[in-house]
């Protein structure tokens, strides 16, 4: 049943975001589902003028540059029931204590996986038609390609290999689906038969490696994906080959992607790397077959309104007395991000 009373809200992030995670339609159904005060934001739980709001606190509504919730934090908020997350991972928000309260953890990371599938198709579809070379030799000829320039050049059959059937990693793969390629999908915990249902063939990673035109990374920083793109794997993607990863830099070996691109091997699309962002004098600022961005494929400007939505709605399901739509469990963080 429906609570009788709203139950009291506090914002705990950096306030920077607040504007752009709820404007002015969002906030006024924050304060209709709840008791809220919009102009005050916790950004430091050891703030004396925080104690008092946090002891009456029954739901969080944390974001980019909140504070972890240690034991501490929960000790000074004994009515808190609910921690709605306006961003991605929870995992440097969330400890043990949290969970051995019970309470419930709802993030917004669906929300943050539509921008960066999109980024990432966006990338595949540039990069199958080998947009960064056109455009690097362009700048210097001033000419038209030849045939011979383009003759590896198109998205018609192409083969990309998904590494992680994540949030992200399946949004991608609804994505995919209207264009003339050929899918592939490393994920341990996926089966095959999962895999056709999202349009794609389950092969092991080492496989997929070898069988891909362009390789997308979606796997969680976990410890079994740490460097999971050792030498020893780059050197299986053929030559001319592309790797994304919009995931973590540690997923892969910086030293390893660095001989191979230096070497004019592969080619690369890096919106993450390690470490972050790259020293000034990396090469990889300088090559002509590496296309840095600076972590932009997640949410930005008017897309944290999309966090904010769900994370409005996730109120108003509890004030409903209906169950979360996005719940994070804790079985689920040995295996996402």
């Amino acid at each position: 049943m429906p609570n009788p009373q709203p139950p009291r809200a506090v914002f705990a992030m950096d306030p920077v975001h607040l504007p752009l995670l709820f404007p002015p339609p969002l906030m006024a159904r924050l304060q209709q589902a709840s008791d809220l005060d919009p102009g005050f934001v916790v950004r430091d739980f050891a703030d004396p003028a925080a104690a008092q709001t946090l002891a009456r606190a029954e739901v969080l509504i944390t974001g980019w540059g909140c504070p972890a919730l240690d034991a501490g934090v929960l000790a000074a908020a004994p009515r808190l029931r609910t921690v709605l997350h306006a961003a991605g991972s929870v995992r440097s928000l969330v400890g043990e204590a949290l969970w051995e309260r019970g309470i419930t953890v709802s993030s917004a990371v669906t929300g943050n996986a539509l921008p960066v599938a999109e980024y990432t198709l966006a990338m595949i579809l540039l990069a199958g038609k080998d947009t960064f070379a056109h455009r690097e030799r362009f700048r210097t000829t001033h000419a038209y390609p030849s045939d011979a320039e383009t003759a590896h050049t198109g998205n018609v059959g192409r083969r990309i290999g998904i590494i992680g059937a994540s949030r992200v990693g399946r949004r991608l793969l609804e994505l995919l689906r209207p264009f003339d390629f050929t899918v592939l999908l490393h994920d341990p915990y996926v089966s095959p038969a999962s895999a056709a249902a999202l349009g794609a063939e389950l092969l092991p990673l080492d496989d997929l490696l070898r069988h891909s035109d362009i390789v997308s990374l979606h796997a969680p920083d976990i410890p079994e994906t740490y460097r999971m793109l050792d030498a020893g794997r780059l050197a299986l993607i053929r030559d001319g080959g592309v790797l994304i990863n919009t995931s973590r830099g540690a997923l892969v070996d910086p030293d390893a992607l660095t001989d191979e691109l230096v070497s004019g091997r592969l080619h690369a699309i890096l919106d993450v790397t390690e470490p972050e962002p790259l020293p000034a004098g990396s090469p990889l600022y300088r090559l002509p077959n590496v296309f840095l961005t600076p972590h932009i494929a997640g949410s930005l400007g008017n897309e944290l309104e999309r966090l904010g939505r769900i994370v409005v709605e996730e109120l108003e399901r509890l004030v409903a007395g209906a169950p979360p739509a996005h719940e994070v469990r804790h079985s689920d963080l040995a295996r996402v991000a």
